[in-house]
């Protein structure tokens, strides 16, 4: 560009003054003194993941008194150095505004509550007397605790303290509790958590309706990468393409409820053919010759039948899986009450891994290392305390759908008070109309929580705990390879009135008279004289989060390591005496499932990789990356339906249930035509979730028919049907 002879007068006009200017400015920059810059205080605090049970090793990185991002702990077994897309968002739910601020009292109806917020003292006042009441009334028993999370440590001890074994986990009757007892069953321990899985080592995997990835396991997720990368083979039995589906050599796009029909035809390849471990096999289980005559009828041709899964298929996952004996990991997941016979799938994923000789070996189900965690010294014995509500034969913790079936008949004693610790009972048991049925039976409920969830509309007290970033818990010990101890600190003070779970129980058995259970000043003395009595330096633990302990490592079978089996036998059992005296089927026995009726399609729900549950979806950061979930569903059906991708509907279940909210279609291949998927958790019913609310349909809104395993008392979901009703 060119400039004109005015053009450049103007310009040099403008540059003189500006020099000139800065004459005048320099004269006084001798004496001009630039403002101190704030002083810049960085730390870093170890803490364990909450955001879902994996409960990864992290550091807390603190600016000035605020955590401004989270990173992976590198010694951390659980998350080998990283954190997931969930944990990485952890931050964003301790600064949210939606999170429960103070303690509050009901004074309204349950379920149309009416708020007063109230002092710290007040609320544990007006549960104390409530709790010496019921106790008194009724006895300690009386008394039930739902728990979930780290922090119900601290809840368990109090219930213990008061005289009550009625501690209840979701996620036993719910969720893992058929796989648990299926290889407890057969090999006198179950599958530990995290998974006792050698994924990466395997050189075949074989995953049973396991949605790995979607569900976040970060150890397990890095190691089936490892593993596919160097050479394993991958077969998923599955009626959706997961993400971990669309990375297997083998995706079996399985009728839903017929898995049991595929396992028992490949234990019957295996036998048949003699390519079980027959060295393992002869020394270390019983009851082989039954189980070779129980599955000789389950063809691989039966099994086509039943499934849809060609014969040939399973034929040739049963001859590569033998080659790879015994690095062989069959995996039932974590997920695992479906059809109401599901500790019997679970018993023939048990069976598989036995014949493969996989159990103990490298490459298969690794050893844990064990220890164990002293108790605070000078802490009296518990009461003696009534049995707990387990209700079913195998049933190895108390299970939720005895403890609801109690609270409404009284029998076989009346539970008068929950105490609902990180669990939203609404979302967290099928059959709402049953739940809030028994809650109404209560004479006291008890909502302990970070977030404003569903079940604290029902409560009669809400206590506001704060978030894992801003407390202590009990030491985590990892049962893994190496073993561990992990250490949760508190990098910022709690905000607004929360409080932690140990100062509220304390605060609590102190009113209560049982201030003999909660000796320690604070949390941070309970836990220096833990690691004093474990002989380790909680200074040391504090600065490197974790401390392993290697030498007590022994992950596989060997001379120096012989098998041992905690069954009644010592042996493997593939044929289960216990069961046959309780009076269950010994072997896995397959039963036709229930079809869905006339125009409707089974409902499927599972996770997605940023949500855990419902505890998530109103996280800042994970809401906006997903706000609301999807129904997946079949080109076929869809077209069939009249259906676009990205269309609303409502869905109608069986017993004539419509959803709440509406939810987005998602037409894909990559599911059957006979069955849509959603992630669940979300349609949140409560509106001071401000983000979450309304986003989505609730799947659990939907179960109002479940089946309850006969062997545990797992309440098997899948049986419940919807059609889709088009938003005008």
């Amino acid at each position: 560009m060119s400039l004109s002879r005015r053009d450049f007068l103007k310009l040099s006009l403008v540059t003189g003054g500006a020099i000139a200017g800065a004459y005048k400015i320099n004269d006084s920059l001798a004496s001009f003194k630039a403002p101190a810059k704030p002083p810049v205080e960085v730390k870093y605090v170890p803490n364990i993941c909450e955001i879902c049970f994996w409960n990864c090793n992290l550091f807390a990185k603190v600016v000035n008194g605020k955590v401004v991002g989270l990173e992976g702990n590198p010694l951390s077994q659980r998350g080998r150095g990283m954190l997931c897309g969930r944990g990485n968002a952890g931050h964003s739910l301790l600064y949210d505004p939606d999170r429960l601020k103070k303690p509050r009292i009901n004074t309204g109806k349950r379920g149309d509550p009416k708020w007063r917020e109230v002092s710290w003292d007040e609320a544990l006042s007006f549960i104390a007397d409530k709790l010496n009441n019921i106790k008194s009334k009724y006895g300690a028993e009386a008394i039930a605790l739902f728990s979930h999370g780290s922090g119900g440590s601290w809840w368990k001890h109090f219930l213990a303290s008061l005289g009550s074994k009625n501690v209840f986990a979701p996620s036993f009757a719910n969720c893992r509790g058929a796989r648990d007892i299926g290889f407890y069953l057969t090999f006198g321990t179950d599958c530990s958590s995290p998974e006792i899985y050698d994924l990466e080592n395997s050189k075949f995997i074989l995953l049973v309706g396991y949605h790995l990835g979607e569900n976040a396991h970060n150890s397990q997720v890095q190691e089936i990468m490892i593993a596919l990368s160097r050479g394993a083979k991958l077969a998923v039995l599955d009626p959706r393409l997961s993400n971990i589906a669309s990375k297997a050599h083998w995706w079996l796009p399985v009728k839903p409820a017929t898995d049991l029909a595929v396992l028992l035809a490949l234990i019957h390849v295996i036998i048949k053919e003699e390519l079980y471990d027959k060295d393992y096999v002869s020394k270390y289980t019983i009851g082989f010759d039954k189980l070779r005559e129980a599955i000789k009828d389950y063809t691989p041709e039966w099994a086509s039948e039943e499934s849809d899964i060609p014969a040939q298929a399973i034929i040739d996952i049963a001859r590569e899986m033998s080659l790879h004996k015994p690095s062989v990991c069959a995996i039932g997941g974590r997920f695992s009450v479906w059809h109401g016979n599901d500790v019997q799938r679970c018993r023939a994923i048990a069976i598989i891994n036995a014949l493969m000789g996989s159990w103990g070996a490298k490459g298969g189900y690794y050893l844990p290392a064990i220890i164990s965690l002293p108790k605070y010294p000078g802490i009296p014995p518990y009461p003696e305390a009534k049995p707990p509500l387990t209700g079913y034969p195998f049933a190895l913790l108390p299970t939720t759908t005895a403890l609801r079936k109690a609270t409404l008949t009284g029998d076989p004693y009346p539970i008068k008070a929950w105490i609902a610790y990180s669990c939203n009972l609404l979302q967290a048991m099928p059959n709402r109309k049953e739940t809030l049925e028994a809650i109404d039976k209560l004479d006291l409920y008890i909502a302990v929580d970070v977030y404003p969830h569903e079940h604290t509309l029902w409560a009669d007290v809400v206590l506001p705990e704060c978030t894992y970033l801003e407390r202590y818990d009990d030491l985590i010990v990892d049962k893994m390879k190496i073993p561990a101890v992990s250490l949760r600190a508190p990098a910022v003070e709690p905000l607004f009135e929360s409080r932690p779970s140990w100062w509220i129980c304390k605060e609590l058995a102190n009113k209560m008279g049982l201030s003999a259970y909660f000796p320690w000043k604070d949390a941070e003395e309970y836990l220096r004289k833990i690691c004093e009595a474990m002989n380790i330096s909680f200074d040391e633990l504090y600065e490197k989060g974790i401390i392993l302990f290697p030498d007590q490592s022994k992950p596989y079978f060997d001379k120096d390591n012989p098998p041992h089996f905690d069954t009644p036998s010592g042996k493997i059992e593939l044929y289960s005496k216990q069961m046959e005296e309780a009076g269950l089927d010994p072997l896995p026995k397959y039963s036709k499932p229930i079809d869905p009726p006339q125009g409707y399609l089974r409902l499927l729900s599972g996770r997605h990789p940023l949500h855990s549950f419902s505890r998530t979806v109103n996280i800042p950061i994970l809401h906006e990356l997903y706000p609301e979930n999807e129904l997946w569903i079949n080109p076929k059906k869809a077209k069939e339906l009249g259906l676009k991708d990205g269309q609303y509907v409502r869905l109608i279940n069986q017993d004539g249930v419509r959803s709440t909210f509406s939810v987005k279609i998602k037409i894909t291949n990559r599911i059957r035509p006979d069955c849509v998927y959603m992630p669940h958790g979300h349609g949140v019913f409560a509106k001071e979730l401000s983000r979450a609310y309304g986003k989505g349909a609730n799947d659990n809104e939907l179960y109002t028919q479940y089946k309850i395993d006969p062997v545990m008392g797992g309440t098997g979901m899948r049986i419940n049907f919807v059609k889709l009703e088009k938003e005008v």
